[in-house]
């Protein structure tokens, strides 16, 4: 059995392609709402980011959906091992159909970001982290549909990915808000970003976030940020 433990609760990755990962933390931990009293994970996988907004949220249901039917009864068993089972409700099946009406103060995903890519010969795999722009037109619609007037849709991307997102915003009348640069070190180039966008039209806010000052030694920020999570803190 393959166990990342938290702090406040463990995460049985058996039967997921994408295991817990420095993007799915990293979202769990950054993604930013003001009192949010309903959160949609969209592809939990493990169901992590669902459980570190649990904690973090303790006012928030959270609703996690996952496509793959492995995976979903994994994170299902996560969150009902966990102590915030009460406010954590898995969807299996893919977003667009599952037909819910719900509207969300906070909608995130770490979603799949390897566009029009070679897939992968693990199937599970393939299914976790490869798609093409059609999948974000899907996901920026979704956004549209689903948040409330004052809500927020956080993902973590590639640039690459970040730049066919952006040029979706406007077409359904969304409207980006904050960037978070995501650099391995100080001096490298950003190689994700967190972008927050929703139907407010906002001025646009820009961060750096650093995870090591040097090679294996994680920074005083990343060190905040995920303290309060992982066991090596």
């Amino acid at each position: 059995m393959s166990v990342f433990k938290f702090k406040q609760f463990d995460v049985d990755q058996t039967g997921c392609a994408m295991k817990v990962n420095t993007d799915g933390v990293l979202l769990g931990a950054l993604a930013a709402a003001n009192n949010p009293q309903s959160i949609l994970d969209i592809g939990t996988g493990t169901g992590a980011i669902a459980l570190m907004l649990a904690q973090r949220f303790a006012e928030a249901n959270i609703t996690a959906i996952e496509i793959d039917e492995h995976a979903a009864e994994t994170a299902a068993r996560n969150f009902e091992d966990s102590a915030f089972a009460d406010r954590l409700n898995i969807i299996k099946g893919d977003f667009i159909e599952v037909g819910h009406p719900e509207k969300y103060d906070l909608i995130v995903s770490n979603p799949p970001f390897f566009l029009d890519s070679l897939t992968s010969a693990n199937q599970k795999k393939n299914l976790a982290r490869h798609t093409d722009s059609l999948f974000f037109d899907r996901l920026v619609k979704y956004a549209a549909e689903h948040l409330t007037d004052t809500g927020t849709c956080q993902l973590i991307i590639p640039l690459p990915t970040a730049a066919v997102i952006m040029d979706l915003l406007p077409k359904y009348q969304l409207y980006l808000q904050k960037v978070i640069a995501v650099k391995s070190f100080a001096d490298s180039e950003p190689h994700r970003v967190i972008l927050t966008f929703g139907k407010e039209q906002k001025g646009i806010t820009e961060e750096q976030f650093v995870i090591y000052d040097v090679p294996k030694v994680y920074s005083v920020e990343y060190q905040l940020a995920l303290g309060d999570f992982l066991t090596i803190f």
